[in-house]
C-alpha cells in the first residue's frame, strides 16, 4: 500500500489531499515496475557516481533566521554555503543532543544529535567560517559555565558539611551507651548515604576540539550524557585511528552516535553509566583526509563511515569576490539570542522531551523511506552505499527533529513536526545522498570505474539499443581508449552495474575466420526518447 494510499485511508475527510506535493522524489518511480526490452526485464542500473555537479546546500530548508547566518557567512567568507550550513545544524544538534529525541512511529527513536564532515582544500577560509558559527554557541557554554561554578561552590560546601555531620554521629555512636548505640549508629549510616548522594558538577563544557575515546567518555559522564567536537581540521580521525593508542578506538564514537550505553571507568573514582550518550560532531577536513579514513581498520566494517553526513562542496577560490558584503549585526544578534534560547531552554532536563509528528509528517516519512528500500534493492542506485542508505532514514528523522527545533526554540517540544517541515528534511537527506555516493565512491575509486564513466557519458550522447565491441571502439576517442582491449575493464564494470548486457554470439557456420566481436544491449533507461 502506498503512502498516499495509507494516508487517505486514515482520513476519508481529504486532509491528505495536497500532501503529495510535500513527498520526496522518487516516491512514484519506487512504486514502478523494473524497464522491459525485447521482453526482457532489466532492473535499475548502479549509480558509477558519474555526475561531476554535486547539489548545493539547501539552504532555504532552514528556517529564516539560520538561514539568513548561513547565507551572510557564506558571502562575507566567500565560502560554499555548504560548510556554514552543514555546521548550523551541528550548533543546532549540540544545543538539543541528549535533551530531545523524535518518535517516528511505534517504537522507532532517533536522537538529534549529528555527525557531519565537509570536505575542503586548504586555503578555503575553514577557520572563519567556524569561528563565525560556533561562537554565539561558546559564548552560550560561558554563560552555563558560571552558574555552574556557584553550582560548583553549593555542592561542594553541601558536601563537605554531610561529611562533617557523618563523621560527628559515627563518633557519638562509638562513645554512646550500649543502649543508645545502635540507633546512633543507624543515623551516623543515613548521614554518610546523604552525603554519598551529594554529587559535585563540573564545569558546563558543551563543545571540544579534538578528544581521545577516553577524554570523550569522561566529558559524557560530566556533562549529562552530551558533548559536541567541533574543528575545522581532521584531527580526530588521527585520534580515532590510533594516533596516541596504537590501535584503532573507535567505540565512543559509534555509541555516542546511536545513544548506546556507555561505561566509564576512571581511576580512583567509581564507574558510572552514561544511558543515552549524545556526541555531535562538527568537522571540516581535507578530501585526502576521506581516504585514510577509509583505510582504518574496521572504520567501514563497524559503520563508523556510514554515520557521516558528508558534504563535498566545490571550493571558490580563484573566482572570490575581494568586496563581499559583510554580515547583517542583526543577522548575528538573532542568530546568537535564538541558538542562546534553545540551549538554555533545553539545558536542565534530566528526561529528554519526545518529539511526535503530524499524520501528514508521516506520510511524507513514509514516502521518503518507500524510495529508500527501492533503491537499496539488488543492483538499484543506493546498493554501492548499502551500509549508509540503511541510516538514511533515521538521519532524515533527525534532520527534521532539529530543522522543527529550530523554528520553534522556545517550546518545540509541546507541538509535532509538520510536514513542510519533514519535506525538507527530505531535501537535506536527498543532498547529503548525492554527496555520500560521490564520497563513498571516490573512497573505492579504480581505473576500470574512470573508463566506465567515461564509456557511459558517451553511450548516453549517442545511445544504440545494440551495438558491437569493434563499433564502440571505432565511435570512441583514442584519446580515451588507445587499444580495444582498453574496453574491456570498462564495459565489465557496466556490465556489472546493469548498465548493458552482453548477448550470446550467434552460432558459426564456417570454420576458421575471425570470431564475431562481442555484441552488448543497452540497458532502455538510455535509449529512451
Amino acid at each position: 500500500m502506498s503512502p498516499l494510499t495509507n494516508a487517505t485511508a486514515a482520513d476519508p475527510g481529504g486532509a491528505f489531499d495536497n500532501v503529495t506535493s510535500l513527498f520526496p522524489d522518487g516516491w512514484e518511480e519506487a512504486m514502478e515496475p523494473p524497464s522491459t526490452a525485447g521482453g526482457e526485464l532489466w532492473d535499475t542500473p548502479v549509480d558509477l557516481g558519474e555526475s561531476r555537479t554535486l547539489p548545493a546546500f539547501p539552504t532555504d530548508t532552514l528556517p529564516g533566521w539560520l538561514a539568513d547566518m548561513v547565507a551572510a557567512v557564506a558571502e562575507e567568507t566567500q565560502t560554499p554555503a555548504d560548510l556554514a550550513g552543514c555546521l548550523a545544524l551541528a550548533t543546532v544538534a549540540t544545543a538539543a543532543g541528549g535533551r530531545v529525541r523524535i518518535q517516528i512511529r511505534g517504537r522507532w527513536q532517533e536522537p538529534t544529535n549529528i555527525y557531519t564532515a565537509v570536505a575542503m582544500d586548504p586555503g578555503s577560509r575553514k577557520s572563519a567560517v567556524f569561528d563565525h558559527m560556533i561562537r554565539p554557541l561558546l559564548t552560550v557554554e560561558s554563560t552555563l559555565a558560571e552558574v555552574s561554578k556557584a553550582r560548583i561552590i553549593e555542592a561542594e560546601l553541601a558536601l563537605k558539611l554531610a561529611k562533617a555531620a557523618a563523621e560527628k554521629a559515627g563518633q557519638r555512636a562509638a562513645n554512646a551507651e550500649a543502649d543508645q548505640r545502635a540507633a546512633l549508629t543507624q543515623d551516623a549510616i543515613d548521614l554518610g548515604k546523604q552525603a554519598a548522594a551529594i554529587t559535585v558538577p563540573t564545569e558546563t563544557q558543551l563543545v571540544a576540539d579534538d578528544a581521545t575515546q577516553e577524554s570523550l567518555a569522561t566529558l559524557l559522564a560530566e556533562q549529562g550524557g552530551r558533548i559536541a567536537v567541533m574543528s575545522p581540521e581532521g584531527g580526530i580521525f588521527d585520534i580515532i585511528a590510533g594516533l596516541y593508542s596504537g590501535s584503532a578506538n573507535m567505540g565512543i564514537f559509534l555509541k555516542g552516535h546511536a545513544g548506546d550505553m556507555v561505561r566509564v571507568n576512571r581511576q580512583g573514582r567509581p564507574s558510572q553509566h552514561v544511558d543515552r550518550p549524545a556526541v555531535t560532531m562538527g568537522l571540516a577536513i581535507q578530501p585526502e583526509v576521506l581516504d585514510a579514513v577509509a583505510q582504518v581498520k574496521g572504520a567501514d566494517g563497524r559503520g563508523l563511515l556510514a554515520r557521516y553526513l558528508y558534504a563535498v562542496p566545490e571550493s571558490l577560490v580563484g573566482s572570490r569576490d575581494t568586496e563581499p558584503d559583510l554580515i547583517p549585526d542583526a543577522v548575528v544578534d538573532t542568530y546568537a539570542a535564538r541558538l542562546e534560547a534553545l540551549t538554555l531552554a533545553l539545558f536542565d532536563r534530566t528526561e529528554a522531551a519526545i518529539l511526535t509528528l503530524t499524520s501528514e509528517a508521516d506520510a511524507v516519512m513514509r514516502a521518503y523511506q518507500k524510495v529508500t528500500e527501492a533503491r537499496l534493492a539488488k543492483n538499484a542506485p543506493l546498493r554501492p552505499i548499502l551500509k549508509w542508505a540503511s541510516k538514511r532514514d533515521g538521519a532524515v528523522a533527525r534532520l527534521a527533529a532539529l530543522l522543527h527545533l529550530a523554528t520553534h526554540p522556545t517550546d518545540g517540544w509541546n507541538r509535532p513536526v509538520e510536514a513542510a517541515t519533514m519535506s525538507a528534511a527530505t531535501r537535506l537527506g536527498d543532498y547529503f545522498t548525492a554527496h555520500a555516493l560521490h564520497v563513498f565512491d571516490a573512497m573505492g575509486a579504480d581505473p576500470g570505474r574512470d573508463a566506465a564513466r567515461l564509456l557511459l557519458d558517451h553511450l548516453r550522447a549517442n545511445p544504440l539499443p545494440a551495438f558491437t565491441k569493434r563499433d564502440l571502439f571505432r565511435a570512441v576517442s583514442r584519446a580515451d581508449f588507445r587499444t580495444i582491449s582498453d574496453l574491456t575493464p570498462a564495459l565489465d564494470v557496466l556490465e556489472e552495474h546493469g548498465w548493458l548486457r552482453q548477448q550470446a554470439p550467434p552460432p558459426r557456420t564456417t570454420r576458421g575466420g575471425r570470431p564475431p566481436s562481442p555484441r552488448y544491449q543497452l540497458h532502455p533507461r538510455l535509449t529512451r526518447p
